[in-house]
């Protein structure tokens, strides 16, 4: 194997926790909310762990020293979003220190706690089997308010991901959205972040765009699903922290009567 060959199977993952989480009605940072016993950032560190990624970066933001103690003990590379102004801006702190790098990036969410890693894994295999620049996990849901959608051309071919705030009505009706994880090209996410703009109902840089650009340099953009809406449930409210809790308590109970 040659290496250019080992630089396409080389995987790091950049994790995005700079949330503030609001809507959790506490000053805690949002990824440090417990849910059974452990901070939510943890269970996306076990996944990047379990697939060995060989780099795991945070991206941190409020309460960024408190996080940093946390999580001392976990060999991870922490880098700092001063401003929150969108996911797209998140990606860009990390740029310096994907420099060199000619592998893939697992991108995660610090507040998805339920993702499994066979499911990351998936991901990151049709990616590479269809050598697409970004792959977008993507679900469907029975009500997707909210969330970005994914839209489509002639052979299921992704186009784009708009926001629900920008989506049109004839958007909004479609039911396959955007998890917020992807696993993209190092080479040509950072050059895409560096691209975006600002140009949207929130005057942020959503991290979506990429797709846009992607199709715009005749670069492939693929989706892979993810047939599990609860594998991807994001923690934005103490409500969905005590349904996650349910899913997990779930999982182990199942898993506990297959062992019996």
């Amino acid at each position: 194997m040659d290496a250019t060959e080992k630089d396409k199977r080389k995987l790091r993952t950049l994790i995005l926790a700079a949330g503030k989480g609001t809507r959790m009605k506490s000053d805690l940072a949002k990824v440090l909310h417990t849910l059974c016993g452990r901070p939510l950032l943890a269970y996306s560190i076990a996944v990047a762990k379990a697939l060995n990624s060989e780099e795991i970066i945070v991206v941190i933001g409020h309460q960024a020293d408190l996080i940093r103690r946390d999580f001392s003990d976990q060999g991870l590379i922490f880098v700092e979003q001063r401003q929150q102004l969108g996911t797209g801006h998140a990606v860009l702190q990390a740029r310096d220190l994907f420099r060199h790098y000619r592998g893939d990036v697992l991108i995660l969410c610090g507040d998805v706690p339920l993702l499994k890693p066979a499911t990351a894994e998936a991901l990151i295999a049709g990616h590479r089997k269809e050598a697409a620049a970004v792959t977008v996990l993507t679900t469907i849901l029975d009500n997707p308010t909210g969330y970005g959608r994914m839209v489509k051309g002639q052979g299921n071919r992704v186009l784009r991901i708009v926001e629900e705030r920008d989506a049109t009505e004839a958007e909004k009706k479609i039911r396959e959205i955007n998890t917020g994880i992807y696993c993209a090209r190092a080479d040509f996410l950072f050059d895409a972040v560096g691209r975006i703009n600002n140009e949207n109902a929130q005057k942020e840089y959503y991290l979506t765009d990429i797709v846009e650009i992607a199709k715009t340099d005749g670069l492939s953009v693929d989706a892979c699903l993810a047939r599990d809406p609860t594998e991807v449930l994001g923690i934005n409210t103490v409500d969905e922290l005590f349904r996650a809790a349910g899913v997990l308590e779930n999982r182990e109970r199942t898993a506990g009567l297959g062992a019996s």
